[in-house]
């Protein structure tokens, strides 16, 4: 998850960010600031600032090359005129008002891959032992150990853990949660389900049996992938 500082002028803009990035799983909001002031003693502890370049007091491109070690940068303006001279202070993203949810989560999505990948390359990922989930308006920490495995909702999972009768139904895509999970040790085995490797007590052509009793369906097109997977790690004998 990454940390995000909202900073527009326009009060309405500021309140579409935030609505945008409380429904955006993989962000979470360090703070939502009206002026360059508000937002300057908080730009080093966010890893994505999402900036309105058209402000009365500093502009967004000022203020962004005004820091020292500015985070990534996406910049917001209903002026396409400014695409280019965003892209040169090194921005990783361009949002045109009025920009859609979908916009907004595409370009955060995209700061959360480069933020989880300098994270790995300088060994502080933490997201192999544990990741965060949004769930009744508040962040849920999950230990990956725990999880049996996940359904897909829509734009919503459940997500089974040990020891809990009832899922966790939390704001994530199963397709997000498949590239933040670590392959060794998950996989998708239908395109409702990932199911945790180690849980797997049985396995057919079409169906897991988890070690809770949950059968899960293999569908046709992860089929093969899971034959290949137990083949390279487990010795099947015939009883001979």
């Amino acid at each position: 998850m990454i940390k995000a500082l909202l900073l527009d002028d326009e009060p309405l803009a500021l309140r579409q960010m935030e609505l945008y990035a409380g429904k955006t799983p993989c962000v979470e909001v360090l703070a939502a600031c009206s002026s360059a002031a508000q937002a300057r003693p908080l730009a080093g502890e966010a890893d994505v600032l999402f900036v309105d370049i058209n402000m009365p007091d500093m502009n967004g491109l000022d203020f962004v090359r005004s820091l020292e070690n500015p985070p990534l940068v996406v910049f917001t303006t209903a002026y396409s005129e400014y695409a280019l001279e965003g892209f040169r202070v090194n921005a990783v993203g361009y949002l045109l008002k009025p920009f859609s949810l979908a916009d907004f989560q595409k370009e955060a999505e995209k700061a959360d891959m480069i933020v989880r990948t300098r994270r790995k390359a300088a060994g502080t990922d933490d997201g192999q032992d544990c990741i965060f989930f949004k769930a009744d308006h508040k962040v849920v920490k999950v230990e990956l150990s725990r999880i049996l495995y996940a359904e897909s909702m829509s734009e919503y999972m459940k997500l089974y853990l040990e020891g809990e009768k009832v899922p966790l139904i939390v704001l994530y895509s199963l397709r997000h949660l498949a590239e933040q999970l670590p392959a060794d040790r998950f996989m998708r085995v239908h395109r409702s389900y990932i199911v945790a490797l180690q849980r797997i007590r049985e396995a057919s052509a079409s169906s897991v049996l988890l070690d809770n009793g949950t059968s899960i369906p293999v569908g046709e097109s992860y089929r093969q992938a899971f034959r290949s997977y137990l083949a390279s790690s487990f010795k099947v004998t015939d009883g001979k």
